[in-house]
């Protein structure tokens, strides 16, 4: 080689950008620890938001759409399969978590609950009566995350799931303990961004970004 070239630098592998929806708001959103239990619809609210939130995602060159097989996220990731001209595949990993015998509880009745200081405080040492733990949670997600982003190798992969799924996945992918998950939101029909790059940790892009971010700060 002559003396004044130089060693040229591997090319970077591609960048895959994966978007976490969580599904609209239901008639029982903040009142009932729903679970996998089946049935549960969107309420009107919820199909405006997921309405909303297509017209968002439209405007990008998305790769794949999957959900988790529950009536409500499907119904959230319908409007955009529609718009975008993508289909829409299930996937049982983006599931809400197995609440076991919790499914279907009124969460003012779990708060009295002595459990729920664990839940709070240290979600590691937790496990749902007869259900996942956070730690099962945990991997479930990353597990799948890592499965479909190979899956669509430099694409835009839009996954709709569920709250608790979405935020232990973003604690995942910034790093923090899991003990420490909880001090995330992830609102209804919010879009939480990460990227990836082979040889390197997923990057956080956005948290919880809705149309109504601003306006919710501002009231809260």
């Amino acid at each position: 080689m002559p003396r004044d070239e130089t060693p040229s630098s591997p090319p970077e592998s591609p960048t895959t950008l994966i978007l976490l929806v969580r599904h609209g708001q239901t008639p029982t959103t903040g009142r009932v620890l729903p679970g996998r239990a089946p049935g549960l619809h969107l309420s009107e609210a919820g199909v405006e938001q997921a309405r909303r939130v297509a017209e968002r995602l439209a405007v990008l060159p998305i790769a794949a759409i999957y959900a988790s097989p529950l009536e409500r996220t499907l119904e959230t990731a319908l409007p955009t399969s529609a718009r975008t001209r993508v289909p829409l595949l299930e996937d049982d990993g983006l599931l809400e978590g197995d609440f076991g015998t919790w499914t279907g509880a009124e969460l003012a009745d779990l708060y009295r609950k002595p459990e729920w200081k664990t839940v709070q405080q240290r979600p590691s040492a937790f496990r749902f009566p007869d259900g996942e733990s956070f730690v099962e949670i945990r991997d479930r997600m990353t597990a799948t995350l890592e499965r479909l982003r190979h899956a669509h190798d430099g694409g835009t992969v839009v996954c709709f799931s569920h709250a608790d799924p979405i935020r232990v996945a973003v604690s995942d992918a910034m790093g923090t303990p899991l003990d420490r998950f909880q001090r995330l939101s992830i609102g209804p029909c919010s879009v939480s961004a990460l990227s990836y790059q082979d040889g390197r940790d997923p990057v956080v892009l956005t948290v919880n970004s809705t149309q109504d971010t601003l306006a919710q700060l501002r009231a809260s």
